[in-house]
């Protein structure tokens, strides 16, 4: 049991998780749809929560939030620390409630807006653990955003793994040149400041190795024409001609605003009405 949590928990596992993430290779309904629509879908779930303050209507979007998360296959890591934030987050909030004489109301309005957080959170997880770098870059120039601005998001995307690769390695490096603590402390409290030590200061040669990735990186890219290729009306066309809006994103998408109408509905709420 404790060599399969081990194994669970290791560095090596958390990096794959979060190549499983940026590259949307677990699937999913999200990942089927057309990137356009999948943008569209996160606006509509990600406003809809702050324009009421009725708990039934909220209630109704997070259970949407709940399933959504369900159908695009979010992984363990993302969800877990999702969890984790949520759930540390209602603590301390109701503690400080408590701490500075809140009430009933006070819980209530709380609850109130970490309902709204979790079902934010989660619309955000489904689309955008859906979505890969060359997709959402796509679907950014397609809605007519700045070229740079759509790179710059496929690039962020491209460089995590690299990043993720670079950290171990520095890190690693550390653990071999430093020795361990003469005297590991009550429970071994002395083992634990070395490593956070280590993990600080193995950030400062990934900046200086960032940056010389990065002037590689614009260098290769201008030699291949990418400034005009974006800007270019046929470059465009060419590249986004795959974009396609299905029967599926409508479907989604109608559903999706159909249970929202339907929360608002059931809860007898209007649109900033309390």
């Amino acid at each position: 049991m404790a060599r399969k949590t081990h194994d669970v928990l290791s560095v090596d596992w958390v990096r794959l998780e979060l190549l499983r993430t940026a590259y949307s290779t677990r699937g999913g309904l999200f990942a089927r749809m057309d990137p356009r629509m999948v943008l569209a879908w996160y606006v509509l779930l990600a406003l809809a929560p702050w324009f009421t303050h009725n708990l039934t209507v909220l209630l109704m979007l997070f259970g949407l939030g709940v399933a959504s998360v369900a159908l695009a296959r979010v992984g363990p890591l993302v969800l877990g620390l999702f969890v984790i934030g949520l759930g540390a987050d209602v603590v301390g909030l109701f503690l400080a409630s408590f701490l500075f004489g809140g009430n009933l109301d006070t819980l209530v309005a709380l609850a109130e807006l970490n309902l709204k957080l979790g079902a934010v959170s989660m619309a955000s997880m489904a689309a955008f653990v859906s979505l890969d770098p060359e997709k959402l870059s796509d679907a950014l120039l397609a809605l007519r955003a700045p070229e740079l601005l759509a790179f710059g998001v496929s690039y962020g995307y491209r460089m995590l793994p690299i990043l993720v690769d670079e950290y171990v390695t520095v890190f690693e490096g550390q653990r071999l040149r430093h020795a361990p603590p003469p005297h590991r402390g009550i429970l071994g409290w002395r083992v634990i400041l070395q490593w956070c030590t280590l993990a600080v200061t193995a950030f400062y040669p990934i900046m200086l190795n960032t940056a010389k990735n990065v002037r590689t990186t614009v260098e290769a890219l201008e030699t291949r024409g990418f400034t005009y290729g974006a800007a270019n009306t046929s470059g465009r066309t060419l590249r986004l001609a795959y974009l396609r809006v299905t029967a599926l994103d409508v479907a989604v998408l109608a559903a999706s605003a159909l249970t929202v109408i339907g929360a608002y509905w059931v809860g007898g709420q209007y649109p900033l009405h309390r």
